[in-house]
């Protein structure tokens, strides 16, 4: 199920050649992706979900959802880091339409096209490291991993425990510049697939965070509407890029197909290729929708809805993946034929939040009445 044309995807089609001239290098060298960042600058693709009040391109969320899928045909690694990006900027469009602070960021994103990075995968409720007061702010020691496109980014939008001697343990959430004393990229991004994300660990070596700088203030270990929103806007974006390299191994291994058509066991393998790429697609789609372009109220029952659709989606887009390599046969096993690429870069979709057993426990918790985080019964 293709969505529907937008001049955002024609952008993206035109950058496509760009990204996939460089990608196979890339996953080679396991370096990052700077040349599909400074074309999607030049395109403005960075700032598109800025609104254009604001002075960004006023995409929808089905719009940047569809150049995600695009982009990953041409490479999936910078698909997926700029989709870390954007997730982010929905949130923040998001809170805008709310009424929350978001739009001195959201401004800097479109006249700057600066690169935000997100930490909230290893996160969760409970987060990584600590905070400890200090006169004008906080000392945050951590390290934090996945931190997708941290190479070219400007800000991290993390957070990191807290013991308030009044309220207990808390999470407090924060903005900090790349640029800040104490952040220490390690270098470490060297993996199975998405070798070119850039998602090195940042570990935080006593940074100054200014009381200012906290911009959200929660207990720890417990679901906060903050998460209905994330869990809702972030997932039909970062599963965009899955979908993409699915649909492109799709198409790469129809074409080594053809050559072999009369063979019943190849006909099977496509059949079934088409249709585990048609279930990613639906589902989704469903997360798209899920997310009603940004205009919904927090509700776990929707973020819940959201977590079911990305175990679906993942699952498919991996299955899909799977007998695209079936269908084109040995020739597959060369890595001159990106179907091998896309094989380990799709293994990627599992561990977005939340992994398969973690949702099943979260779904299953929040069907039988239970808090879906402490398994407790709700009053």
């Amino acid at each position: 199920m293709a969505i529907s044309e937008s001049p955002w995807q024609a952008v993206a089609r035109e950058l496509v050649p760009t990204l996939s001239r460089h990608a196979q290098r890339h996953d080679r060298e396991g370096t990052f992706v700077t040349e599909s960042y400074d074309a999607l600058r030049r395109a403005n693709v960075v700032s598109a979900l800025v609104p254009t009040a604001l002075g960004g391109g006023g995409a929808s969320l089905r719009d940047v959802c569809g150049v995600l899928r695009e982009l990953a045909g041409g490479c999936a690694s910078t698909a997926l880091a700029l989709s870390m990006h954007q997730h982010l900027v929905a949130a923040a469009v998001w809170n805008h339409r709310h009424g929350k602070p978001a739009e001195k960021l959201l401004r800097r994103v479109a006249a700057e096209q600066i690169v935000l990075v997100s930490t909230g995968a290893t996160d969760w409720v409970h987060s990584v490291g600590t905070m400890t007061k200090v006169d004008g702010g906080y000392r945050v020691d951590a390290q934090k991993a996945f931190a997708s496109g941290s190479p070219v980014a400007a800000l991290m939008i993390t957070s990191a425990q807290y013991d308030d001697p009044e309220l207990g343990p808390r999470v407090l959430h924060f903005a900090l510049p790349l640029s800040a004393p104490g952040v220490v990229p390690l270098d470490d991004w060297d993996t199975l697939g998405m070798r070119a994300t850039g998602s090195q660990t940042l570990k935080l070596e006593g940074v100054f965070v200014p009381d200012e700088a906290i911009t959200l203030s929660r207990p720890r270990g417990e679901w906060h509407p903050v998460w209905s929103v994330v869990t809702t806007v972030a997932p039909p974006i970062y599963m965009a890029p899955y979908v993409g390299l699915a649909a492109d191994a799709c198409r790469l291994a129809l074409t080594q197909a053809a050559r072999k058509r009369e063979d019943p066991h190849t006909t099977l393998a496509v059949g079934r290729m088409q249709n585990a790429l048609a279930a990613a697609e639906l589902a989704w789609n469903a997360m798209i929708e899920n997310a009603a372009e940004l205009d919904f109220e927090p509700d776990l029952a929707r973020a819940n809805r959201t977590l079911v659709y990305k175990t679906l989606c993942a699952n498919a887009a991996k299955e899909a993946v799977a007998h695209a390599i079936t269908a084109a046969g040995g020739t597959a096993f060369f890595r001159s034929l990106p179907l091998e690429r896309h094989f380990r870069d799709v293994q990627a979709a599992h561990f977005h939040p939340l992994p398969e057993d973690r949702q099943l426990q979260f779904s299953g918790r929040l069907a039988l009445g239970c808090d879906p985080i402490t398994g407790a019964p709700r009053a």
